[in-house]
C-alpha cells in the first residue's frame, strides 16, 4: 500500500513539474470543426483514410462504408470496441490524449469508444463526424474495503434503453463521463492532415 501511495504522489509531482512541457503526442493548440469537411470526391479514398486513422486508437468493431447508389452516396459509420484508457506506463497508446487524461487513467479505471460517421456533403466532398465517449468504472466498494458484501445498496434500479450513439446506461458497471473532445480533436487533426493539399500548413501531433 505504501509503495502504491508513493507511486501516485510521484506521478502527481512529476505531472506538476512538466505540465508546461509539450510532449510529442500532445495535441496541437488548434480547434477543428466537428464534423469537419473533406473536399474530396473519391469516397473510397476518404473512407480508407478515416478507417486507418481510427484504427490507430481503437479496434474497429463494425464498419458500414460509404456506398455509391446511382448518383447518391450513403452515410458511412464506424463503431469501435471499448478500450481501456492508456496510463503513464503505456506511452505507446494515445487514446489518453493529454497529460490530464493520462493521469486520470493511471489513477482510475477509464474506458472509451468511438462512433465515426462519414456523411456526404451537398456540394461534394464528405463531412467526418467523430464522437468519443468516455466512461468511469462504477465499483461496488473501494479496493481492500472491509465493509461486508451484505451492506445494502442505495443505487437506483433504473436501466436505460441501449442507444448505439450514446454511452452505456446506469447499472452497467460504468458511469458515463460525456464526450472526450480532446481525443476527438486529435483524431480529426490526423484525418484532415491526410487530405490537406500539399503546402497548406496544418498543425500535426
Amino acid at each position: 500500500m505504501r509503495i502504491r501511495l508513493a507511486a501516485i504522489f510521484g506521478l502527481l509531482a512529476f505531472g506538476g513539474c512538466v505540465s508546461s512541457l509539450r510532449w510529442p503526442n500532445q495535441p496541437a493548440p488548434v480547434s477543428y470543426d466537428n464534423p469537419a469537411c473533406i473536399p474530396l470526391a473519391n469516397h473510397d479514398q476518404v473512407w480508407d483514410g478515416v478507417v486507418d486513422v481510427v484504427g490507430e486508437y481503437f479496434r474497429v468493431e463494425r464498419e458500414d462504408p460509404v456506398r455509391q447508389l446511382g448518383d447518391t452516396f450513403t452515410e458511412g459509420r464506424i463503431d469501435t470496441y471499448y478500450k481501456t484508457g492508456a496510463t503513464y506506463l503505456e506511452p505507446w497508446d494515445h487514446d489518453s490524449a493529454d497529460g490530464y487524461n493520462k493521469l486520470e487513467s493511471t489513477l482510475q479505471s477509464i474506458r472509451r469508444r468511438a462512433v465515426v460517421k462519414v456523411i456526404p456533403a451537398q456540394n461534394g466532398g464528405f463531412w467526418v463526424d467523430v464522437a468519443v465517449f468516455k466512461e468511469l468504472e462504477n465499483v461496488v466498494q473501494p479496493e481492500h474495503a472491509t465493509a461486508g458484501s451484505a451492506t445494502f445498496r442505495n443505487d437506483s434500479s433504473l436501466t436505460r434503453v441501449f442507444n448505439p450513439d450514446q454511452p452505456t446506461g446506469f447499472n452497467s458497471g460504468w458511469i458515463p463521463q460525456g464526450r472526450d473532445t480532446v481525443l476527438e480533436q486529435r483524431i480529426l487533426g490526423q484525418i484532415l492532415e491526410r487530405f490537406t493539399p500539399e503546402g497548406t500548413p496544418v498543425p500535426v501531433n
